[in-house]
């Protein structure tokens, strides 16, 4: 296909005085209608890049650009024209390790994270979510890319390894303190989030303490869509409802009428309230721990 329509419109002047921040744009709005690009185009920005051009630009100079195909309609286009040209090894190489890496999955048994990230990011521009999400779906799996072979397709201890490599992308971009907190919450809960089950309600309380379901809605309304985009970009689950987050408000709901604990109460006054949040989760669960 031809270049994105708005490429036309950025002036010459601007491409000859930056040539680095022209193939950023380019790569962005090819996340934009009809913005895949041709072998041509591709071509070209791998010549700027082995010319060293991207080592000449800012990273703050770069994050605008990497918003601009974070939100745009298919935000994988973007990092198909960065891979493609080589772009991304210089400017998100946390992510570019992660391709090639796989990951435990249901069906199939195992699945490319970096492709599956794609996946992932097109689901979270499906759902209209905001740039905080998308972040966070961009960074969350970066602490996988080294894990022990032996230990393949799982990721014992990416937490570990991930979180300071999160913490650098955002120091390095300059990116703004809710996609931060988005990504390293994701990093930590995502997976648990996944797991959570039926069967024991204490666990199922302290997670929704942990994500801000009772305190902080949004943050926790923007974690369950990026659970949610995670779980839909599975073979076979595009536009499902997502099992685990039905399965979480109805124990938010169980536990509308208990009052959380005043700041500064007593650890004893904190324990009750978890005490009747795991009560009411139970009841609303039918759990046999909680029976009695």
């Amino acid at each position: 296909m031809n270049m994105p329509s708005e490429y036309t419109a950025l002036p010459p002047e601007f491409m000859q005085a930056h040539p680095a921040l022209s193939l950023l744009r380019l790569a962005a709005l090819s996340a934009g209608p009809e913005g895949i690009l041709d072998d041509d185009t591709l071509e070209l920005m791998f010549e700027q890049v082995e010319t060293g051009a991207l080592t000449l630009i800012a990273p703050s100079d770069v994050w605008p650009e990497l918003v601009r195909g974070l939100m745009a309609n298919t935000p994988s286009n973007m990092f198909r024209a960065l891979f493609a040209s080589g772009a991304l090894a210089e400017v998100l190489p946390e992510v570019l390790a992660v391709f090639g890496v796989p990951q435990i999955a249901d069906n199939p048994p195992e699945v490319d994270i970096g492709q599956h990230l794609l996946r992932v990011l097109d689901e979270a521009a499906r759902c209209n979510a905001p740039l905080a999400v998308r972040f966070a779906a961009m960074a969350m799996h970066v602490g996988k890319a080294d894990s022990p072979p032996e230990h393949l397709p799982v990721h014992y201890r990416h937490v570990e390894r991930g979180r300071p490599r999160i913490e650098a992308m955002c120091a390095r971009f300059g990116v703004p303190a809710d996609c931060r907190e988005l990504a390293l919450l994701a990093l930590v809960e995502c997976e648990r989030i996944h797991r959570v089950g039926e069967v024991r309600a204490g666990p199922v309380a302290a997670l929704l303490e942990r994500i801000g379901a009772f305190d902080r809605p949004q943050r926790y309304a923007q974690l369950m869509t990026l659970c949610a985009c995670d779980y839909r970009a599975y073979g076979g689950r595009a536009a499902q409802a997502y099992p685990k987050g039905v399965l979480l408000e109805r124990a938010l709901k169980a536990c509308a009428g208990i009052d959380a604990a005043a700041p500064g109460a007593s650890a004893e006054t904190a324990d009750a309230v978890q005490e009747a949040r795991a009560a009411a989760i139970a009841l609303a669960f039918r759990s046999e721990r909680w029976s009695g």
